[in-house]
């Protein structure tokens, strides 16, 4: 075995990516504060091939050098829309077909892991860094997905928690199908 170098690994333009088909899965950032978390769900929903991310409230836009530093040009390749208020987002998606899916420890909130998406279209709500989804997202949501967790922490990082959920969701929306890997 031996590490591919980046000149071997076969990846679509910018071009194909918006083109291409993509898993039917929109992030809508509620108010998150640091643009490092911003541009590292950029690029990991570069890497599961979703819609679009929404920037919501006080979530910084591009360009933006802070941004950049992790998206490392996701910008370019993921469609992005900014919103004032998170609500105007969800609104906007459910009006369009989107199951709203929170990420957050509530009340009768599912375990990741246990959640099979049906067929349709998904919105997965992450919130703020210090305080989360503010409650009346939570109350347009269709459910809440909690990640469980074994430590003494009651978070993760958004960023750490956007790849483990968009992992869940491109597998479980056969995502491995568009990358030509077979999980079987």
């Amino acid at each position: 075995m031996k590490k591919l170098q980046t000149d071997e690994i076969i990846r679509m333009s910018v071009a194909e990516f918006r083109e291409a088909e993509k898993i039917p899965v929109v992030v809508v950032l509620d108010n998150i504060r640091s643009q490092h978390n911003i541009g590292s769900v950029f690029r990991t929903a570069d890497a599961f091939r979703i819609e679009a991310v929404h920037l919501c409230g006080i979530t910084a836009m591009p360009p933006s050098r802070e941004i950049q530093k992790t998206a490392l040009g996701a910008t370019e390749s993921v469609e992005w829309k900014y919103f004032d208020s998170t609500i105007q987002s969800v609104s906007k998606l459910r009006e369009a077909g989107y199951h709203i899916v929170s990420i957050e420890q509530a009340s009768g909130s599912i375990m990741v892991q246990d959640f099979t998406p049906e067929k349709g279209k998904y919105a997965l709500v992450l919130g703020n860094e210090v305080h989360g989804i503010d409650d009346d997202v939570i109350n347009l949501s269709d459910i809440c997905l909690e990640i469980p967790q074994a430590g003494t922490k009651h978070s993760l990082n958004i960023a750490v928690a956007a790849g483990i959920v968009l992992w869940e969701f491109f597998g479980k929306l056969n995502g491995f199908k568009m990358s030509g890997e077979n999980p079987d």
